[in-house]
Protein backbone atom coordinates (compact mmCIF):
# COMPACT_ATOMS: atom_id res chain seq x y z
CA UNK A 1 0.00 0.00 0.00
CA UNK A 2 1.34 3.46 -0.90
CA UNK A 3 2.38 5.77 1.92
CA UNK A 4 -0.05 8.70 2.33
CA UNK A 5 1.38 12.08 1.37
CA UNK A 6 1.10 15.50 2.96
CA UNK A 7 0.15 17.87 0.13
CA UNK A 8 -0.11 21.66 0.33
CA UNK A 9 -2.21 23.16 -2.47
CA UNK A 10 -1.60 26.87 -3.04
CA UNK A 11 -4.22 28.52 -5.22
CA UNK A 12 -5.84 31.76 -6.39
CA UNK A 13 -9.29 30.19 -6.71
CA UNK A 14 -11.24 27.84 -4.47
CA UNK A 15 -14.86 27.24 -3.37
CA UNK A 16 -17.31 28.27 -2.24
CA UNK A 17 -17.10 31.31 -4.56
CA UNK A 18 -15.04 30.59 -7.68
CA UNK A 19 -15.06 29.80 -11.37
CA UNK A 20 -14.17 26.64 -13.23
CA UNK A 21 -10.50 26.70 -12.24
CA UNK A 22 -11.45 26.81 -8.56
CA UNK A 23 -13.79 23.85 -8.94
CA UNK A 24 -11.03 21.94 -10.72
CA UNK A 25 -8.73 22.63 -7.77
CA UNK A 26 -11.48 21.43 -5.42
CA UNK A 27 -11.89 18.17 -7.35
CA UNK A 28 -8.12 17.61 -7.12
CA UNK A 29 -8.10 18.24 -3.38
CA UNK A 30 -11.12 16.06 -2.73
CA UNK A 31 -9.75 13.31 -4.96
CA UNK A 32 -6.42 13.32 -3.14
CA UNK A 33 -8.24 13.09 0.18
CA UNK A 34 -10.23 10.16 -1.17
CA UNK A 35 -6.97 8.40 -1.97
CA UNK A 36 -5.87 8.72 1.66
CA UNK A 37 -3.63 11.78 1.49
CA UNK A 38 -3.63 14.71 3.90
CA UNK A 39 -4.30 17.91 1.97
CA UNK A 40 -4.32 21.52 3.14
CA UNK A 41 -5.05 24.59 1.04
CA UNK A 42 -3.69 28.13 1.06
CA UNK A 43 -5.86 30.46 -0.99
CA UNK A 44 -4.76 33.95 -2.05
CA UNK A 45 -7.35 36.73 -2.14
CA UNK A 46 -7.00 40.33 -3.24
CA UNK A 47 -9.11 42.54 -1.00
CA UNK A 48 -9.43 44.14 2.42
CA UNK A 49 -8.62 43.73 5.20
CA UNK A 50 -5.20 42.24 4.58
CA UNK A 51 -4.30 39.34 6.82
CA UNK A 52 -4.29 35.58 7.29
CA UNK A 53 -7.37 33.61 8.32
CA UNK A 54 -7.58 29.91 9.10
CA UNK A 55 -10.63 27.71 8.81
CA UNK A 56 -12.06 24.86 6.76
CA UNK A 57 -14.01 24.28 3.59
CA UNK A 58 -15.96 21.14 4.32
CA UNK A 59 -13.26 18.72 5.51
CA UNK A 60 -10.31 20.64 4.03
CA UNK A 61 -8.11 22.88 6.22
CA UNK A 62 -8.15 26.23 4.43
CA UNK A 63 -5.98 29.30 5.02
CA UNK A 64 -6.93 32.60 3.38
CA UNK A 65 -3.91 34.80 2.61
CA UNK A 66 -5.38 38.21 1.78
CA UNK A 67 -3.58 41.27 0.47
CA UNK A 68 -5.01 44.64 -0.54
CA UNK A 69 -4.45 46.12 -4.01
CA UNK A 70 -6.12 49.46 -4.82
CA UNK A 71 -7.68 49.88 -8.25
CA UNK A 72 -4.79 51.94 -9.63
CA UNK A 73 -3.62 50.00 -12.72
CA UNK A 74 0.19 50.08 -12.50
CA UNK A 75 0.27 49.95 -8.70
CA UNK A 76 -2.32 47.17 -8.57
CA UNK A 77 -0.28 45.07 -11.00
CA UNK A 78 2.84 45.32 -8.86
CA UNK A 79 0.94 44.56 -5.65
CA UNK A 80 -0.74 41.52 -7.23
CA UNK A 81 2.56 40.29 -8.61
CA UNK A 82 5.98 41.19 -7.23
CA UNK A 83 4.78 42.40 -3.80
CA UNK A 84 2.47 39.42 -3.36
CA UNK A 85 5.19 37.01 -4.48
CA UNK A 86 7.52 38.40 -1.80
CA UNK A 87 4.95 38.29 0.99
CA UNK A 88 3.56 34.86 0.17
CA UNK A 89 7.05 33.37 -0.24
CA UNK A 90 7.94 34.70 3.21
CA UNK A 91 4.73 33.35 4.72
CA UNK A 92 5.12 29.90 3.18
CA UNK A 93 8.80 29.63 4.03
CA UNK A 94 8.86 31.01 7.57
CA UNK A 95 5.40 30.35 8.97
CA UNK A 96 3.23 27.95 7.04
CA UNK A 97 5.86 25.32 6.27
CA UNK A 98 8.31 25.85 9.12
CA UNK A 99 8.34 22.65 11.16
CA UNK A 100 5.49 21.03 9.18
CA UNK A 101 6.20 18.01 7.01
CA UNK A 102 4.97 18.73 3.51
CA UNK A 103 5.88 16.19 0.85
CA UNK A 104 4.59 18.14 -2.16
CA UNK A 105 3.55 21.72 -2.83
CA UNK A 106 1.07 21.98 -5.71
CA UNK A 107 0.70 25.49 -7.14
CA UNK A 108 -2.49 26.07 -9.08
CA UNK A 109 -2.55 29.54 -10.63
CA UNK A 110 -0.71 32.65 -11.77
CA UNK A 111 -0.51 34.55 -8.46
CA UNK A 112 0.57 31.53 -6.45
CA UNK A 113 3.03 29.69 -8.67
CA UNK A 114 6.06 31.97 -8.32
CA UNK A 115 5.97 32.14 -4.49
CA UNK A 116 5.25 28.40 -4.25
CA UNK A 117 8.29 27.55 -6.37
CA UNK A 118 10.48 29.97 -4.45
CA UNK A 119 9.35 28.59 -1.10
CA UNK A 120 9.80 25.01 -2.27
CA UNK A 121 13.31 25.78 -3.52
CA UNK A 122 14.24 27.36 -0.20
CA UNK A 123 12.95 24.38 1.78
CA UNK A 124 13.96 21.57 -0.58
CA UNK A 125 10.31 20.57 -1.13
CA UNK A 126 9.20 19.42 -4.61
CA UNK A 127 6.76 21.78 -6.32
CA UNK A 128 4.28 20.83 -9.03
CA UNK A 129 2.74 23.74 -10.98
CA UNK A 130 -0.49 23.41 -12.95
CA UNK A 131 -0.81 25.83 -15.88
CA UNK A 132 -4.43 26.43 -16.86
CA UNK A 133 -4.04 29.39 -19.22
CA UNK A 134 -1.41 31.44 -20.99
CA UNK A 135 0.06 33.48 -18.13
CA UNK A 136 3.65 32.24 -18.63
CA UNK A 137 3.68 33.47 -22.25
CA UNK A 138 1.24 36.41 -22.29
CA UNK A 139 1.12 39.28 -19.82
CA UNK A 140 -2.69 39.34 -20.17
CA UNK A 141 -2.98 35.52 -20.08
CA UNK A 142 -5.16 35.36 -23.20
CA UNK A 143 -2.95 35.99 -26.30
CA UNK A 144 -5.39 38.69 -27.45
CA UNK A 145 -3.61 41.76 -28.76
CA UNK A 146 -6.60 43.39 -30.46
CA UNK A 147 -10.20 42.12 -30.07
CA UNK A 148 -11.04 43.47 -33.53
CA UNK A 149 -8.48 41.18 -35.20
CA UNK A 150 -9.21 37.55 -36.11
CA UNK A 151 -5.73 36.26 -35.22
CA UNK A 152 -4.11 35.95 -31.81
CA UNK A 153 -0.76 37.39 -30.74
CA UNK A 154 2.13 35.51 -32.37
CA UNK A 155 4.75 36.50 -29.77
CA UNK A 156 5.21 38.71 -26.73
CA UNK A 157 7.68 41.12 -28.34
CA UNK A 158 8.07 44.83 -27.66
CA UNK A 159 6.27 45.61 -30.92
CA UNK A 160 3.33 43.36 -30.09
CA UNK A 161 3.13 44.79 -26.57
CA UNK A 162 2.69 48.27 -28.01
CA UNK A 163 -0.25 46.82 -29.93
CA UNK A 164 -1.85 44.91 -27.05
CA UNK A 165 -1.76 47.96 -24.77
CA UNK A 166 -3.84 50.04 -27.22
CA UNK A 167 -7.27 48.42 -26.74
CA UNK A 168 -6.72 48.13 -22.99
CA UNK A 169 -5.46 51.66 -22.29
CA UNK A 170 -7.36 53.53 -25.00
CA UNK A 171 -6.31 57.18 -25.29
CA UNK A 172 -3.67 56.61 -22.60
CA UNK A 173 -1.88 53.90 -24.60
CA UNK A 174 1.16 56.01 -25.51
CA UNK A 175 1.54 57.07 -21.88
CA UNK A 176 1.43 53.40 -20.88
CA UNK A 177 4.19 52.28 -23.26
CA UNK A 178 6.93 53.00 -20.67
CA UNK A 179 5.42 50.11 -18.67
CA UNK A 180 6.50 47.63 -21.35
CA UNK A 181 9.95 46.97 -19.78
CA UNK A 182 8.20 46.12 -16.51
CA UNK A 183 5.72 43.84 -18.29
CA UNK A 184 8.52 41.99 -20.07
CA UNK A 185 10.51 41.63 -16.85
CA UNK A 186 7.39 40.31 -15.11
CA UNK A 187 6.90 37.65 -17.80
CA UNK A 188 10.57 36.64 -17.69
CA UNK A 189 10.37 36.23 -13.91
CA UNK A 190 7.27 34.05 -14.25
CA UNK A 191 8.84 31.81 -16.88
CA UNK A 192 12.21 31.50 -15.18
CA UNK A 193 10.59 30.65 -11.87
CA UNK A 194 8.16 28.21 -13.45
CA UNK A 195 11.16 26.50 -15.04
CA UNK A 196 12.49 25.79 -11.53
CA UNK A 197 9.35 23.80 -10.62
CA UNK A 198 9.94 20.10 -10.12
CA UNK A 199 7.24 19.41 -12.72
CA UNK A 200 4.68 21.36 -14.74
CA UNK A 201 1.21 20.06 -15.59
CA UNK A 202 -0.48 21.60 -18.64
CA UNK A 203 -4.23 21.00 -18.71
CA UNK A 204 -4.42 20.60 -22.49
CA UNK A 205 -2.26 19.72 -25.46
CA UNK A 206 -2.54 23.33 -26.69
CA UNK A 207 -1.21 24.74 -23.41
CA UNK A 208 1.63 22.20 -23.49
CA UNK A 209 2.45 23.09 -27.11
CA UNK A 210 2.52 26.84 -26.41
CA UNK A 211 4.72 26.37 -23.34
CA UNK A 212 7.22 24.42 -25.41
CA UNK A 213 7.10 26.91 -28.30
CA UNK A 214 6.94 30.21 -26.40
CA UNK A 215 8.77 29.45 -23.15
CA UNK A 216 12.21 28.05 -24.00
CA UNK A 217 13.16 28.41 -20.32
CA UNK A 218 11.07 25.28 -19.67
CA UNK A 219 13.09 23.06 -22.00
CA UNK A 220 14.60 21.14 -19.08
CA UNK A 221 11.49 21.04 -16.87
CA UNK A 222 9.37 17.85 -16.83
CA UNK A 223 6.09 18.72 -18.57
CA UNK A 224 2.97 16.56 -18.34
CA UNK A 225 -0.39 17.00 -20.07
CA UNK A 226 -3.14 16.08 -17.60
CA UNK A 227 -6.66 17.54 -17.85
CA UNK A 228 -8.69 19.11 -15.10
CA UNK A 229 -10.55 16.56 -12.94
CA UNK A 230 -14.35 16.53 -13.08
CA UNK A 231 -16.72 14.90 -10.58
CA UNK A 232 -18.70 12.61 -12.86
CA UNK A 233 -20.71 11.14 -9.98
CA UNK A 234 -22.26 14.53 -9.21
CA UNK A 235 -22.96 15.09 -12.89
CA UNK A 236 -24.62 11.69 -13.16
CA UNK A 237 -26.94 12.68 -10.31
CA UNK A 238 -27.71 15.93 -12.15
CA UNK A 239 -29.17 13.95 -15.04
CA UNK A 240 -32.27 13.46 -12.87
CA UNK A 241 -32.81 17.23 -12.57
CA UNK A 242 -36.03 18.87 -13.69
CA UNK A 243 -36.06 21.07 -16.78
CA UNK A 244 -35.68 24.76 -15.80
CA UNK A 245 -38.22 25.80 -18.45
CA UNK A 246 -40.69 24.03 -20.69
CA UNK A 247 -39.74 23.45 -24.30
CA UNK A 248 -36.49 23.45 -26.33
CA UNK A 249 -33.81 26.13 -26.03
CA UNK A 250 -30.25 26.97 -27.03
CA UNK A 251 -27.87 27.43 -24.09
CA UNK A 252 -24.74 29.53 -23.65
CA UNK A 253 -23.04 29.14 -20.26
CA UNK A 254 -20.04 31.19 -19.20
CA UNK A 255 -18.59 34.64 -18.78
CA UNK A 256 -19.92 37.38 -21.04
CA UNK A 257 -16.54 38.63 -22.20
CA UNK A 258 -14.70 39.13 -25.48
CA UNK A 259 -12.23 36.29 -24.98
CA UNK A 260 -15.15 33.85 -24.61
CA UNK A 261 -16.44 34.81 -28.07
CA UNK A 262 -19.93 35.61 -26.80
CA UNK A 263 -20.00 38.49 -29.32
CA UNK A 264 -20.36 35.79 -32.02
CA UNK A 265 -23.33 34.05 -30.41
CA UNK A 266 -26.31 36.12 -31.55
CA UNK A 267 -25.01 36.80 -35.09
CA UNK A 268 -24.54 33.05 -35.58
CA UNK A 269 -28.00 32.23 -34.24
CA UNK A 270 -29.58 34.83 -36.52
CA UNK A 271 -27.65 33.50 -39.54
CA UNK A 272 -28.73 29.97 -38.66
CA UNK A 273 -32.37 31.06 -38.80
CA UNK A 274 -33.21 29.16 -35.61
CA UNK A 275 -36.49 30.07 -33.98
CA UNK A 276 -35.67 28.84 -30.48
CA UNK A 277 -35.30 30.74 -27.20
CA UNK A 278 -31.68 31.49 -26.25
CA UNK A 279 -30.76 31.14 -22.58
CA UNK A 280 -27.52 32.79 -21.44
CA UNK A 281 -26.33 31.64 -18.02
CA UNK A 282 -23.53 33.93 -16.88
CA UNK A 283 -22.49 37.51 -16.48
CA UNK A 284 -19.69 39.84 -17.46
CA UNK A 285 -18.73 43.13 -19.11
CA UNK A 286 -20.68 42.42 -22.32
CA UNK A 287 -24.01 41.70 -20.61
CA UNK A 288 -25.64 45.03 -21.44
CA UNK A 289 -24.44 45.02 -25.05
CA UNK A 290 -25.66 41.44 -25.54
CA UNK A 291 -29.08 42.39 -24.16
CA UNK A 292 -29.25 45.42 -26.49
CA UNK A 293 -28.17 43.34 -29.46
CA UNK A 294 -30.86 40.75 -28.73
CA UNK A 295 -33.52 43.44 -28.80
CA UNK A 296 -32.14 44.91 -32.03
CA UNK A 297 -32.10 41.48 -33.71
CA UNK A 298 -35.54 40.64 -32.27
CA UNK A 299 -34.23 37.40 -30.76
CA UNK A 300 -35.84 35.71 -27.75
CA UNK A 301 -32.92 35.91 -25.31
CA UNK A 302 -32.99 35.36 -21.56
CA UNK A 303 -29.91 36.29 -19.48
CA UNK A 304 -30.03 34.69 -16.04
CA UNK A 305 -26.76 35.96 -14.54
CA UNK A 306 -24.53 33.68 -12.51
CA UNK A 307 -26.16 30.59 -11.05
CA UNK A 308 -25.08 27.72 -8.82
CA UNK A 309 -23.33 24.71 -10.33
CA UNK A 310 -26.42 22.60 -9.83
CA UNK A 311 -28.62 25.16 -11.59
CA UNK A 312 -26.19 25.40 -14.51
CA UNK A 313 -26.11 21.62 -14.80
CA UNK A 314 -29.91 21.54 -15.00
CA UNK A 315 -29.80 24.02 -17.90
CA UNK A 316 -27.13 21.87 -19.61
CA UNK A 317 -28.97 18.62 -19.04
CA UNK A 318 -32.10 19.77 -20.84
CA UNK A 319 -30.59 22.04 -23.52
CA UNK A 320 -31.48 21.33 -27.13
CA UNK A 321 -28.04 22.69 -28.13
CA UNK A 322 -25.06 23.88 -26.07
CA UNK A 323 -23.60 26.75 -28.13
CA UNK A 324 -19.93 27.40 -27.49
CA UNK A 325 -18.53 30.36 -29.45
CA UNK A 326 -14.91 31.20 -28.77
CA UNK A 327 -12.36 33.85 -29.57
CA UNK A 328 -9.45 33.58 -27.16
CA UNK A 329 -7.69 30.21 -27.04
CA UNK A 330 -9.73 28.11 -24.61
CA UNK A 331 -7.27 26.17 -22.49
CA UNK A 332 -9.65 23.37 -21.47
CA UNK A 333 -13.26 24.41 -20.99
CA UNK A 334 -15.00 23.00 -17.95
CA UNK A 335 -18.31 24.10 -19.48
CA UNK A 336 -17.71 21.80 -22.45
CA UNK A 337 -16.68 18.84 -20.29
CA UNK A 338 -19.66 19.18 -17.98
CA UNK A 339 -22.12 19.71 -20.82
CA UNK A 340 -20.73 16.67 -22.64
CA UNK A 341 -21.00 14.59 -19.45
CA UNK A 342 -24.68 15.55 -19.28
CA UNK A 343 -25.27 14.50 -22.89
CA UNK A 344 -25.84 17.98 -24.32
CA UNK A 345 -25.49 18.24 -28.12
CA UNK A 346 -22.59 20.66 -28.65
CA UNK A 347 -21.72 23.11 -31.41
CA UNK A 348 -18.37 24.75 -30.63
CA UNK A 349 -15.80 26.99 -32.28
CA UNK A 350 -12.44 25.26 -32.52
CA UNK A 351 -9.89 27.21 -30.47
CA UNK A 352 -7.22 26.20 -27.97
CA UNK A 353 -7.85 22.96 -26.12
CA UNK A 354 -11.42 22.51 -27.35
CA UNK A 355 -10.33 19.70 -29.68
CA UNK A 356 -9.00 17.86 -26.61
CA UNK A 357 -12.65 17.56 -25.56
CA UNK A 358 -14.68 17.44 -28.79
CA UNK A 359 -14.02 14.93 -31.57
CA UNK A 360 -15.47 16.50 -34.75
CA UNK A 361 -18.77 14.91 -35.80
CA UNK A 362 -18.29 12.17 -33.20
CA UNK A 363 -18.93 13.94 -29.90
CA UNK A 364 -19.87 17.39 -31.23
CA UNK A 365 -19.61 19.81 -34.13
CA UNK A 366 -16.55 22.06 -34.51
CA UNK A 367 -16.24 25.16 -36.69
CA UNK A 368 -13.44 27.57 -37.50
CA UNK A 369 -15.48 30.75 -37.98
CA UNK A 370 -18.87 32.34 -37.36
CA UNK A 371 -20.28 31.14 -40.68
CA UNK A 372 -19.38 27.55 -39.89
CA UNK A 373 -20.69 27.94 -36.34
CA UNK A 374 -24.03 29.14 -37.74
CA UNK A 375 -24.20 26.16 -40.12
CA UNK A 376 -23.53 23.75 -37.24
CA UNK A 377 -26.21 25.35 -35.09
CA UNK A 378 -28.72 25.05 -37.94
CA UNK A 379 -27.79 21.42 -38.58
CA UNK A 380 -28.19 20.44 -34.93
CA UNK A 381 -31.48 22.30 -34.60
CA UNK A 382 -32.88 20.42 -37.60
CA UNK A 383 -31.61 16.91 -36.82
CA UNK A 384 -32.83 15.28 -33.61
CA UNK A 385 -31.11 11.99 -34.44
CA UNK A 386 -27.75 13.74 -34.80
CA UNK A 387 -28.27 15.56 -31.50
CA UNK A 388 -28.93 12.29 -29.72
CA UNK A 389 -25.96 10.51 -31.31
CA UNK A 390 -23.47 13.29 -30.53
CA UNK A 391 -24.75 13.80 -26.98
CA UNK A 392 -24.61 10.09 -26.17
CA UNK A 393 -21.09 9.67 -27.60
CA UNK A 394 -19.86 12.77 -25.77
CA UNK A 395 -21.19 11.51 -22.47
CA UNK A 396 -19.38 8.18 -22.77
CA UNK A 397 -16.16 9.81 -23.96
CA UNK A 398 -15.71 12.41 -21.23
CA UNK A 399 -16.65 9.97 -18.51
CA UNK A 400 -13.76 7.80 -19.65
CA UNK A 401 -11.16 10.57 -20.05
CA UNK A 402 -11.93 13.33 -17.54
CA UNK A 403 -13.34 11.65 -14.44
CA UNK A 404 -11.74 12.90 -11.22
CA UNK A 405 -10.88 9.34 -10.23
CA UNK A 406 -8.57 8.70 -13.18
CA UNK A 407 -7.17 12.25 -13.43
CA UNK A 408 -6.24 12.48 -9.74
CA UNK A 409 -4.51 9.11 -9.99
CA UNK A 410 -2.35 10.51 -12.82
CA UNK A 411 -1.47 13.56 -10.72
CA UNK A 412 -0.49 11.32 -7.82
CA UNK A 413 1.79 9.39 -10.16
CA UNK A 414 3.62 12.65 -10.89
CA UNK A 415 4.05 13.22 -7.14
CA UNK A 416 5.41 9.68 -6.64
CA UNK A 417 7.83 10.06 -9.55
CA UNK A 418 9.28 13.22 -8.00
CA UNK A 419 9.57 11.74 -4.52
CA UNK A 420 10.92 8.32 -5.55
CA UNK A 421 12.14 8.49 -9.16
CA UNK A 422 13.90 5.14 -8.98
CA UNK A 423 10.76 3.36 -7.76
CA UNK A 424 8.38 4.88 -10.32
Amino acid sequence: MSVPLNVLVVTDSFPPVCGGSGWSTWELVRGLQGRGHHVEVVKVEIGSPAGVESGHHESVPLTIFRRAAPNVPALRNVLKNEALWRDLTTYLTRKRLAGDRVDIIHAQHVMTTVPSVRAGSALGTPVVATVRDYWPVCYWSDLIYDPSQPLLCPECSVRMMTECIKPRAGAAAVAAWPLIPYMRANLRAKRRTLARASAVIAVSSTIAHDLRARAPELAGTPLYTIPNPVDMTALDRARASSAPIDGPYILYAGKLATNKGVQYLLPAIERAGIDLPVVIVGDGPLRDSIASEARARKLNVRITGWQTREEVWAWMRHATILAFPSYGPESLSRVLIEAAALGAPIAAMDTGGTRDIIQPRVTGLLSSDVEGFARDLAELAADERLRHALGHAAQLDVHARFSATSVVERVEQVYRQLLSPDAA
